[in-house]
């Protein structure tokens, strides 16, 4: 067998061993992300927990202050109805506590409030969930696409008075509180303009319109949901602009532009095909993670408009101190927010395979 013919047959088994190997370190990479995520769900449940137990006001006592009033009855009388009602015992060691507590986790049950007596706090997160879902969602939605397009626009023709306009705007959007943009569109919208009357739209619908799929009962979700729609797009739609935009200008500079303009290729087809999805690559895991933050809301924007959602759920139950229900909402924000980051992590790996193989995310 000659030289040639030797390396010409071990070619394959080389290429072979390095396929193996890369399924190897792509496993290895999805298993260490997954056991990071699990650790991280786990540590910040425990300090949550922790947390909440710390924070200055007795649930019970709260809830013993709650009898008196409503009932009218003595303190001691108070405090043996609320030992049965309250769905732990808060004076026991707060080890035991905890160990009740992730036995229940590990069988889905995140308890029952203690505001409202009997009610799951499952059935709680799944009656205010989807008012976030839709809320945020749809903010975050357009709030992409039109950064997306925007940020690509401006970066395209920078320089140009609509980049300077548009990137002032964004700056100034960016680095506005969202509290601070809800007020301004009460006090311009509702109160300078009498666009809307203050406090007019506030929960999910109108009361009385029975739900269904009907034009008076969608009507009333988008008159409803529209402010705190246009404060979530207010509030964020400058970072995806500025970050679209700067993804653009450094993607702009690359070779392959250079070559593609030389070859006579039409500006739609270099800006949508080579630019714009080159440059959409940052943008993607960005959205990733945020998807999982959609869960989380608003505390402030929800309770500012009195929309119905997880955020406002949270602010009554802080207010409250409802400690299950407080537990229930954060570790449902908290979870999706980290496997919102092991999906944006997973993402990237496959979007860039240097991030499995020891690299850095560019």
């Amino acid at each position: 067998m000659t030289q040639t013919e030797s390396v010409t047959q071990s070619a394959p088994s080389q290429v072979s061993v390095l396929r193996q190997r890369l399924k190897c370190l792509r496993q290895s990479y999805i298993v260490r992300v997954l056991i990071q995520g699990f650790f991280t769900i786990w540590l910040t449940m425990t300090v949550t927990f922790l947390l909440i137990r710390g924070l200055p006001g007795d649930a019970k006592e709260i809830k013993i202050n709650q009898i008196i009033t409503q009932q009218n009855v003595t303190y001691d009388e108070a405090a043996a109805i609320a030992a049965g009602l309250l769905p732990f015992d808060p004076d026991a060691p707060i080890l035991e506590q905890y160990t009740d507590y992730l036995g229940k986790l590990l069988r889905f049950n995140l308890g029952e409030s203690i505001t409202s007596a009997g009610t799951p706090v499952l059935s709680q997160i799944f009656t205010f969930l989807p008012w976030t879902l839709f809320s945020v969602g749809s903010g975050l939605l357009i709030s992409f696409t039109l950064g997306t397009l925007m940020g690509m626009a401006i970066a395209y023709w920078r320089g140009s008075w609509l980049d300077n306009v548009v990137t002032f705007f964004a700056s100034i959007l960016y680095g506005i509180p969202d509290f601070v943009i809800a007020f301004l569109i009460i006090l311009i919208g509702g109160v300078q303009l009498g666009l809307f009357k203050p406090g007019s739209l506030q929960g999910g619908s109108d009361p009385g319109i029975e739900p269904g799929f009907t034009a008076e009962y969608i009507g009333s979700l988008l008159r409803h949901v529209f402010l705190p729609l246009t404060t979530y797009v207010a509030t964020t739609i400058g970072g995806w602009i500025l970050t679209m935009k700067s993804s653009t200008i450094s993607t702009l500079g690359e070779d392959y532009i250079a070559v593609a303009q030389a070859r006579g290729l039409s500006q739609r087809r270099i800006l949508l095909g080579y630019v714009g999805r080159n440059a959409m690559l940052p943008q993607v895991t960005r959205l990733a993670i945020s998807i999982g933050f959609v869960l989380g809301g608003s505390v402030i924007i929800e309770t500012i408009f009195n929309y119905p959602g997880l955020g406002r759920l949270l602010s009554n139950s802080i207010v409250s101190r409802d400690y299950t229900t407080m537990q229930g909402v954060f570790l449902t924000i908290s979870s999706a927010v980290i496997i919102s980051n092991i999906f944006a992590d997973l993402l990237y790996s496959v979007l860039d395979p240097r991030v499995r193989l020891g690299g850095k995310k560019s």
